[in-house]
């Protein structure tokens, strides 16, 4: 069993972390009865929070998918963390986190799934049909956690869809950026309220000042004149 998973214990924490590095199974976990037992039984050796660090161009479609269920049952919360890149099946594992991160220069990919087939038309038209299955399995999982329609999720698996950490965050395929700044914060809740009174109360007067009648314009002495003018009979 050549495994692609490696557990290790924060000394400071003491939370578990799996680290997820490299094609996910190498070879395929269809009809394999050892290496998904072997790796649920590591997952649950222990308990409490874990995270799960991912950097995996994808790979097999059954491994992501136990895997995947696996992260989804496990009873304490999942925080999924993308270093590196997390593509194709690596991107359906990313999803069972309970909060998902990104590295502001990290990457995910996701796009239709792939295999080889051979034989006659009827075993082309079996392949096409596995494919459709398979594709709407991970749009399931894309669903759940972005809360895209399908019709947009098959759009960008159609399109091999590469998204940056702030694409990903906008989509919903994330929760946070790792690494930023904290954003601007008023000094108290006593300025931030001065500062919202001044907004009103200014644009309030503009308001008032536009409704108020213009003064008539001084009149120049000549002019004067010439309206008295005018009074005559």
């Amino acid at each position: 069993m050549k495994k692609f998973w490696n557990w290790v214990r924060d000394e400071t924490t003491q939370e578990r972390i799996l680290r997820l590095d490299g094609a996910i199974a190498e070879e395929s976990w269809f009809g394999d009865d050892v290496t998904p037992a072997a790796f649920k039984s590591e997952l649950h050796s222990g308990n409490g929070p874990i995270t799960v660090w991912i950097n995996s161009p994808g790979g097999d479609c059954v491994a992501a998918a136990q895997i995947y269920n696996m992260l989804m049952d496990y009873p304490a919360d999942v925080t999924v963390v993308i270093d590196g890149v997390a593509a194709s099946a690596a991107s359906v594992i990313a999803m069972a986190g309970t909060t998902v991160k990104m590295s502001p220069v990290s990457l995910m990919m996701i796009h239709n799934p792939l295999t080889v087939a051979m034989g006659d038309s009827e075993e082309m038209r079996k392949a096409i049909q596995l494919l459709d299955e398979v594709k709407e399995s991970i749009i399931n999982a894309y669903e759940i956690k972005t809360s895209m329609s399908r019709t947009k999720l098959s759009h960008l698996m159609d399109a091999e869809t590469w998204m940056n950490a702030k694409k990903a965050l906008e989509l919903g395929f994330c929760d946070e950026i790792m690494y930023q700044p904290e954003a601007a914060q008023p000094d108290s809740p006593e300025d931030s309220f001065v500062f919202s009174r001044r907004a009103v109360t200014n644009c309030l007067m503009d308001k008032v000042k536009a409704k108020l009648p213009k003064p008539e314009p001084k009149v120049r002495a000549s002019d004067l004149e010439k309206r008295l003018a005018l009074l005559k009979y």
